[in-house]
């Protein structure tokens, strides 16, 4: 590890961070934020608030200034980073509810984008997926608090356990005129 990049301990323990602090937004590097905006607005249904040329795109849900940032200002016409280097693992996108991640399932199946693994940790259902520029993409909902899994000591027991696609689409809302799309085909393992 390089010297500037130790850390020193702290001689006492830090308090906690103020229990409303928020993740922002996140600004990801692409190579082409046409291909991007296809992706994130195409077929996720985000709402492009602002765009600089071939640059920059800000774009969000439900109108907020900007929860994703896209840009090339690093990275026009670059290629993912190579396995084994350090960076960001993935973006989650939280949903308000079982419902709304459904209807981010039938939006994949339509786009045909494969999906990386899907899974149910108690506290939550999550989708993994990879954006057109290779960045780890997780979409999910979050279980209401008082049914997560707790241990008999009222310890968080997060667990890994397969999720039920076809039960999961189930929950999407009906669309005017629409087919019920089929499951995925492609799930790659992680």
């Amino acid at each position: 590890m390089d010297e500037r990049t130790k850390i020193a301990p702290l001689s006492t323990p830090a308090s906690p961070i103020d229990p409303g602090v928020r993740i922002g937004h996140v600004h990801l590097k692409v190579a082409d934020i046409d291909r991007a905006l296809e992706f994130y607005c195409g077929v996720l249904g985000f709402e492009l608030m602002q765009r600089l040329g071939d640059h920059a795109a800000f774009i969000s849900a439900g109108g907020y200034h900007h929860n994703i940032g896209l840009n090339t200002w690093e990275s026009h016409g670059g290629r993912p980073p190579p396995f084994g280097s350090t960076g960001l693992y993935h973006l989650a996108i939280l949903y308000p509810s079982r419902p709304a991640l459904a209807d981010a399932l039938r939006r994949l199946i339509e786009a045909k984008i494969p999906l990386d693994g899907a899974s149910d940790h108690g506290v939550s259902e999550a989708l993994y997926l990879r954006d057109p520029d290779d960045n780890g993409v997780e979409l999910y909902w979050d279980r209401p608090r008082d049914v997560w899994p707790l241990t008999a000591d009222r310890k968080l027991a997060l667990f890994t356990r397969r999720l039920d696609l076809m039960n999961l689409l189930a929950a999407a809302p009906q669309l005017p005129q629409q087919a019920s799309p089929s499951a995925p085909e492609t799930v790659r393992d992680p």
